[in-house]
């Protein structure tokens, strides 16, 4: 029981001492320190003489006093901020920023990743040319689940492994965007599979994908490749691997490129969002003011620790790509700013790595009009790699 609340008093201030202990369990431990004051003072008091309605009348103007303290001090949750605006509310003392141990791109290239288990839970589709089965497999301690299209005739097919763009995870259904793309490529004689990624679908929920900057995703599909790899499956070129990844999953993309070069042989990324993580947080998250808080309390600002952010940022680590790279993008997208394609393609580029960059003049976010020439070119570059 709270210190505030072990004095007996007398009854007409038993209202007061309730309302403090209360109070203590819901507001700050500010406010519960005042609260304690205030009783004592009252305590002192001959409290019968005392009229319950004047102690109501003084309960009240403390809570005003503890609102009006609490509202100075609270981000209002539908005003959009800026990072600087975020990081000045809440400065960070140096002592706690020192002894962080977030997930870092560093951290994920040390890690030993165990993707197995891989199993053709049932069929969900079945066509002239392929079957599309939902499935599922083990990620650390998570089941994933997904799909994988096959395709029939004579393989081994080269396996492409599709990263789908942000979707709200509580609308989310399995195999859910790039769905004709699958098709696309699976047509094409390729092997597709499709994480959900965690949290989505018929996947293990799990904490909070935002304040892990979503690397659980990059786990995810470089655990759907190895999982693939130790299935065994004799219609799937497990030496073949491509990626293809869309907005989100084209950062998911990148993720992997540098974190686990050795598992793909080709990329291709569609209106990708940023390689910077700073680009990222400054045009999504802080319109989360909440998620964008606890994101600065735990790991610090850009400019309080830029060494943090650039561990996070796959753009910094571009010499470890061992893929070419393939980038589309229109110069509609209201979404991912084209600009971060071409500094993408730039970078790559300073980094001696290979990288061809489309623009597609008036296309949105998802492509419309030029989505077919935008697939041609997809699979001429994937065939080009893997030989086909």
């Amino acid at each position: 029981m709270p210190e505030c609340f072990l004095v007996l008093a007398p009854p007409a201030s038993n209202i007061l001492v309730a309302f403090t202990y209360f109070t203590c369990q819901l507001v700050r431990p500010l406010k519960c320190v005042i609260i304690r004051a205030l009783k004592g003072l009252i305590l002192k008091m001959n409290i019968k003489i005392i009229n319950i309605i004047g102690i109501l009348v003084i309960c009240g103007l403390s809570l005003g006093v503890f609102f009006w303290i609490d509202r100075s001090q609270t981000v209002k949750k539908n005003e959009l901020l800026s990072v600087a605006e975020i990081s000045e509310t809440i400065k960070i003392p140096e002592a706690e920023t020192e002894n962080m141990h977030p997930v870092l791109i560093p951290a994920l290239m040390k890690k030993e990743f165990d993707g197995r288990e891989l199993k053709l839970v049932r069929i969900l589709d079945e066509n002239e040319v392929y079957t599309r089965h939902y499935i599922t497999y083990k990620s650390g301690d998570l089941t994933i689940s997904g799909i994988l299209n096959i395709p029939k005739g004579q393989g081994p097919f080269p396996l492409l492994v599709l990263n789908h763009g942000y979707i709200d995870p509580e609308i989310y259904t399995n195999g859910r965007g790039l769905k004709r793309e699958q098709d696309y490529l699976a047509r094409h004689g390729y092997a597709v599979i499709h994480s959900d990624y965690r949290n989505h679908a018929e996947s293990t929920k799990t904490e909070s994908a935002d304040l892990s900057f979503r690397f659980g995703y990059t786990e995810d599909v470089i655990n759907a490749i190895l999982a693939v790899q130790k299935a065994g499956l004799p219609n799937i070129d497990i030496q073949n691997v491509g990626m293809l990844g869309h907005s989100m999953g084209g950062g998911v993309a990148q993720n992997v490129m540098v974190v686990r070069p050795d598992l793909v042989k080709a990329v291709v990324l569609f209106a990708p969002v940023s390689g910077d993580a700073r680009h990222n947080f400054e045009r999504w998250v802080v319109r989360r003011p909440e998620i964008a808080q606890t994101i600065l309390l735990t790991y610090g600002s850009p400019e309080q620790e830029p060494q943090f952010w650039d561990n996070i940022s796959p753009i910094n680590f571009l010499s470890r790509v061992s893929s070419p790279v393939m980038i589309h993008h229109g110069t509609a997208d209201e979404s991912v700013p084209i600009e971060w394609s071409q500094n993408l393609e730039n970078k790559l580029k300073d980094a001696d790595k290979e990288a061809v960059f489309h623009i597609y003049e008036g296309e949105p976010h998802e492509f419309t009009a030029a989505w077919p020439q935008v697939m041609k070119r997809t699979t001429d570059f994937f065939d080009l790699y893997f030989n086909k």
